[in-house]
């Protein structure tokens, strides 16, 4: 099962990430993080949504392209981390939320790139990563 701890982020994440949370219940939105690392086996499943396994699309990157993938001397060091919006306490997955449209801007605000604002085919609302 791939992480959920802050702790499994990149060193240089991890106080952005904190910052992030922070940010966001200071303004009255509360947010699970769902995933930090995840495994190149995870990766590969996830990948295989949609193309040979049954299921809606949830992202174009096969193992080792992804950033929730990246290690450090061996541990998790994750330069991505994915999160959803609680509203009375349940996930919100509706992308046309505004509260979407808050947190993505908290995240650039501390200069994180945002999936939702990607130009792909595929925007990914509650991922947030490392800037190369």
């Amino acid at each position: 099962m791939a992480s959920r701890k802050l702790s499994d982020l990149h060193p240089n994440l991890f106080p952005i990430a904190e910052k992030f949370l922070d940010n966001c219940h200071a303004v009255g939105i509360d947010i699970l993080v769902t995933c930090t690392h995840r495994s190149y086996k995870e990766q590969d499943e996830l990948y295989a949504i949609s193309r040979t396994v049954p299921g809606k699309k949830v992202t174009n990157a096969k193992a080792g392209q992804s950033k929730h993938n990246f290690t450090l001397n061996g541990k998790p060091a994750s330069k991505a981390f994915d999160v959803v919006p609680l509203v009375s306490g349940k996930p919100m997955w509706d992308s046309a939320n505004p509260l979407w449209q808050k947190i993505g801007v908290i995240g650039e605000s501390l200069g994180l790139s945002w999936a939702g604002r990607w130009k792909s085919s595929m925007r990914e609302y509650p991922h947030f990563e490392m800037k190369d």
